[in-house]
């Protein structure tokens, strides 16, 4: 069984979703079912055959955070290495390149979103950075090709 490693907030996240969708998102589709059989004939009934597909849905994310959950480990800040970038840490960089300041934190591909600046450390950009130290240099290979990166500073996250 291979471990995925989240952030408590991570793993937080997890939970609180999965009781949201075996709680009330549970509760909501199967009334939705109910109501629908009370139209009558099933075979053509679009209600009920959309709430079956919601439900075939539901059942299927909550596997799914079943199986996160059971493979999940929560990071231990104080294991982590000092003064080298991580799993669990915010990194500040340069992007020599375009002369711009980014700030991500590393996590496992569970958590990941870019929008919300989270990176994976198995993105080409989180493999590239993992293990380097600040005031490093780093140059990652990109599917829009090469990223010259100066490291500026590292913190728990």
């Amino acid at each position: 069984m291979e471990n995925i490693f989240l952030t408590p907030e991570g793993l937080e996240k997890l939970k609180n979703e999965l009781d949201l969708l075996t709680g009330t998102r549970r509760r909501e589709i199967t009334q939705a079912i109910k109501t629908a059989r009370e139209h009558g004939d099933l075979s053509e009934n679009a209600e009920y055959d959309a709430a079956k597909e919601e439900q075939a849905k539901l059942e299927l994310r909550i596997s799914q955070l079943h199986d996160q959950l059971t493979k999940a480990r929560c990071i231990d800040k104080s294991s982590i290495p000092a003064g080298q970038i991580s799993i669990g840490q915010r990194v500040r960089l340069q992007d020599i390149d375009r002369n711009v300041e980014l700030e991500y934190i590393l996590v496992s591909p569970a958590e990941a979103d870019f929008e919300k600046d989270r990176i994976s450390i198995t993105s080409p950009i989180g493999k590239g950075l993992v293990g380097k130290k600040v005031g490093e240099s780093v140059e990652i290979k990109v599917p829009a090709g090469q990223q010259h990166y100066r490291i500026i500073s590292i913190e728990n996250s």
